[in-house]
């Protein structure tokens, strides 16, 4: 399987599309082509464990990568999950159900793809015959910082920066990337909000100077973010599995559709989704939640992306982004992949801050996607008429899915498709919010908040969230935005 870059001029394999991360002129390796799952393998899959549907997803794009060590690198990476199954679907209601993706060592959902990523990049040095030290950038707006940190500590030949907006995440998510052990790892808040982070990141990949100062101390670029195809791929694995699992509890007949309901800031998690579909997946629509930040939503309702907004701090901060870098692959697919037509679009984001597709193209896009979105108040609202009519308990990102997939079903009231809400975070990572949610009450304090929570709903609390408290702080420096190729030399230089 060969990898094209959504701007053009690149063809490189899946082992290099890992390692660069991203293309030299900026776009993202997307498959030269979807590769399909034939029915006698979703058979197989039926009766196959997580980690042996996630290899074998995952194998379907990496076909270069031995197949046992693909399954040997999941089964060790998903056995850092707690349960038996890493992505539990819990049937919360007459046809919805909620996957959970929080079970991982950070309790989000970022754990599916960064437990694996790791192997992918070091496998994939190796098969590109790379011998330089490996830097991974990763800019977060909460979860992602957490898991890549997590999952690349002290691993041989790599560094990890992770840069976050100093302002823009829960105190929780703050704690967990700032107490983070490991030789081989920095973490830095940055003056601005995640797309200042993520812009940042970008230029420092794109910028031919800082990659020959890099190449002066052995250290190449590579990326732990959604624009790396290595971040993505295994969140393809987690739709099949809902799936496969509906149809293994004789839920839906196989073949039946289904419709998933996704949280979503940047684009990657319900991209995948829909990737899954073009692997022949059985799924309808996809709607894509967004909270007050709402440019999805209205980008899939008038054809215009338009950032020119204010960014709103919401109690679902993970999806306070305005530019979703994962809509590029998605655009390069609806234009028939016109790689001219979709440079041409991202430049336009960049200079005017705005870009529009035809009506055509909108259209297309509506056949699969729609979106809608949830207030702070809508979003409690959900979580409480949630808790208190089936007593499951859900975080703040999980209730802007369920504002949204209740609006589908009051408006399309005779739908009987099943509907599956993908859960992205633990609710002990938003404490507070979840607290008062769910009971009216309010604390200042995140451990505080943790044990109410736990006393309003018998829900166990994570053992990583728990110990928290008691580790200490490692990270402290913040930096300008305009600064952080500097902070990213004296992280290198740092031996």
């Amino acid at each position: 399987m060969k990898f094209v870059s959504t701007r053009g001029g690149e063809k490189v394999s899946g082992a290099r599309a890992v390692v660069q991360g991203l293309s030299a002129n900026g776009g993202l390796f997307v498959p030269e082509k979807f590769p399909a799952v034939s029915d006698k393998e979703f058979d197989e899959m039926l009766e196959m464990s997580y980690p042996e549907r996630a290899a074998k997803i995952l194998s379907k794009y990496f076909d270069e990568y031995d197949s046992k060590e693909l399954l040997s690198a999941c089964e060790k990476a998903y056995s850092k999950f707690e349960g038996t199954d890493p992505a539990p679907l819990v049937r919360l209601d007459e046809g919805v159900y909620i996957l959970e993706l929080f079970h991982g060592p950070t309790c989000a959902f970022k754990d599916m793809a960064l437990t694996v990523l790791p192997y992918l990049l070091r496998k994939g040095c190796s098969m590109c015959g790379i011998n330089e030290e490996i830097l991974v950038l990763a800019a977060t707006s909460g979860d992602t910082g957490k898991a890549a940190l997590e999952g690349f500590k002290d691993a041989d030949g790599v560094k990890i920066a992770v840069f976050y907006p100093n302002d823009g995440v829960s105190k929780m998510q703050k704690l967990q990337m700032c107490t983070q052990d490991g030789s081989n790892v920095n973490v830095i808040g940055v003056k601005g909000n995640f797309d200042d982070c993520q812009s940042a990141v970008k230029e420092i990949f794109s910028n031919e100077s800082y990659a020959e100062e890099l190449k002066k101390h052995n250290v190449m670029l590579s990326s732990a973010n959604s624009i790396n195809f290595g971040r993505l791929a295994p969140q393809i694995a987690y739709y099949f599995s809902a799936y496969l699992d509906l149809v293994s509890s004789n839920q839906i007949e196989k073949g039946e559709e289904i419709d998933f309901t996704v949280p979503t800031g940047n684009f990657g998690n319900i991209l995948a989704a829909y990737y899954a579909k073009r692997m022949g997946l059985p799924v309808r629509r996809l709607h894509c939640a967004s909270n007050l930040n709402k440019v999805l939503t209205d980008f899939f309702r008038t054809g215009v992306y338009d950032v020119r907004r204010e960014l709103y701090k919401t109690t679902s901060p993970s999806m306070d982004i305005l530019v979703s870098s994962n809509l590029e692959r998605l655009l390069f697919e609806i234009s028939g992949r016109n790689s001219k037509l979709t440079a041409k679009r991202m430049a336009e984001l960049k200079s005017e801050g705005k870009y529009s597709v035809t009506e055509e193209e909108r259209q297309k896009i509506a056949e699969i996607f729609d979106g809608g979105f949830a207030g702070e108040e809508d979003c409690v609202e959900a979580m409480y008429d949630v808790f208190i009519d089936t007593g499951y308990t859900m975080d703040t990102h999980t209730g802007c899915a369920m504002k949204v997939a209740v609006d589908w079903f009051e408006k399309h009231k005779k739908d009987e498709t099943k509907m599956v809400i993908v859960s992205t975070a633990n609710p002990y990572k938003f404490p507070q919010d979840v607290l008062y949610a769910v009971t009216g009450n309010d604390v200042k304090d995140s451990f505080k908040g943790i044990k109410r929570l736990h006393a309003a709903t018998a829900m166990a609390v994570p053992k990583c969230l728990k110990e928290l408290r008691d580790k200490p702080i490692r990270f402290t420096k913040t930096a300008d935005k305009r600064k952080l190729f500097a902070e990213v030399l004296e992280f290198v230089k740092n031996k």
